[in-house]
């Protein structure tokens, strides 16, 4: 799908694109300042690059993971492949976005459907979104991407808050499932985490090399500022989350030390009358007590007292 953005009087505009005749299908491209390509087919692709040729990354040079790789110049085009944000099958993912920079006209290929997208495409369409050029156009993208990763941590820090709360307020219950809740907002924060850490990376290298257009270069801090605060508040949820699994992990602890105990303390009352029934439950010819009329009385008291002594010790000493 091949979606086309247009500049007027400063505002971000879809431009609706003629499916049905190719002559003014490309005439639309060619007018566009951004074009943005998602699951694109072949077709689609060629078509752009009749326009834009060698512009558009390979496949597999989108996932590459190197610095190098991600952040390049070529010409007067500038390349940035960054990380986005989705949730998929109620779990959040990242995707790779590869930008093109060029000096008419922004190019962006992805696979996914993104939030940040369609949020910018709407806003475009009701008149929301100023840029005056493609570099504009592209560091607003960035700037609606921080956004939605702050509302994002701001959502993890709720669901954490809750989960703490029903850790410190059932230490005594079962905890596996705030575990295994835990265990995904780590995950999601790991994420986002990952997400600032390459915008940081590539709001950078747009900094950099776009000196010559000084208006730009003050929006490009005022993200990296933003960044820098949501990169502490993502290091205070993974330390708040670490000490929640750490706190589970203890009542778990407390909780299998309590049963072990239990059966230490069993063990032990119950010790010494198995030995005497196991006394008297041998074989021997000369047993004295076999002949006494209160013999079974008297081995029935001697393993009652033999257990209730370890339990009133246990019990005075606290141990119970």
């Amino acid at each position: 799908m091949i979606r086309s953005y247009q500049l007027h009087n400063g505002l971000l505009r879809e431009q609706p694109l003629d499916m049905e005749e190719l002559t003014q299908e490309l005439r639309q491209l060619r007018e566009s300042s951004w074009i943005d390509l998602q699951e694109a087919s072949e077709d689609e692709i060629h078509m752009v690059e009749q326009l834009h040729p060698e512009s558009l990354p390979e496949v597999e040079d989108v996932e590459e993971i190197e610095s190098s790789a991600r952040y390049f110049i070529e010409g007067q085009d500038l390349h940035v492949h960054s990380l986005f944000l989705y949730q998929s099958e109620g779990r959040h993912r990242t995707a790779t976005v590869a930008f093109t920079l060029k000096p008419d006209v922004l190019l962006s290929i992805r696979d996914v459907d993104l939030a940040d997208f369609r949020l910018l495409r709407l806003r475009s369409r009701r008149g929301w979104v100023e840029a005056g050029s493609p570099l504009q156009i592209l560091t607003s993208i960035f700037q609606l991407k921080v956004d939605n990763l702050a509302d994002q941590l701001e959502d993890l820090l709720g669901d954490l808050d809750d989960i703490s709360s029903e850790i410190l307020a059932n230490r005594d219950e079962e905890l596996g499932e705030p575990m295994d809740k835990l265990a995904k907002l780590e995950d999601s924060n790991g994420k986002i985490r990952l997400c600032l850490m390459d915008t940081q990376r590539s709001v950078s290298f747009l900094l950099r090399n776009i000196r010559q257009h000084p208006e730009v270069q003050e929006g490009c801090r005022e993200i990296l500022r933003d960044l820098d605060t949501l990169m502490a508040h993502a290091a205070f949820i993974f330390e708040k989350i670490d000490f929640l699994m750490n706190t589970s992990q203890g009542f778990i602890n407390i909780q299998q030390a309590k049963i072990i105990k239990i059966f230490s303390i069993a063990a032990v009352v119950f010790l010494p009358p198995t030995m005497i029934a196991s006394i008297y439950g041998m074989n021997f010819e000369f047993m004295p007590e076999l002949h006494w009329v209160a013999g079974y009385p008297f081995a029935l008291g001697m393993m009652l007292m033999a257990g209730v002594t370890p339990y009133l010790f246990f019990r005075y000493k606290g141990w119970l």
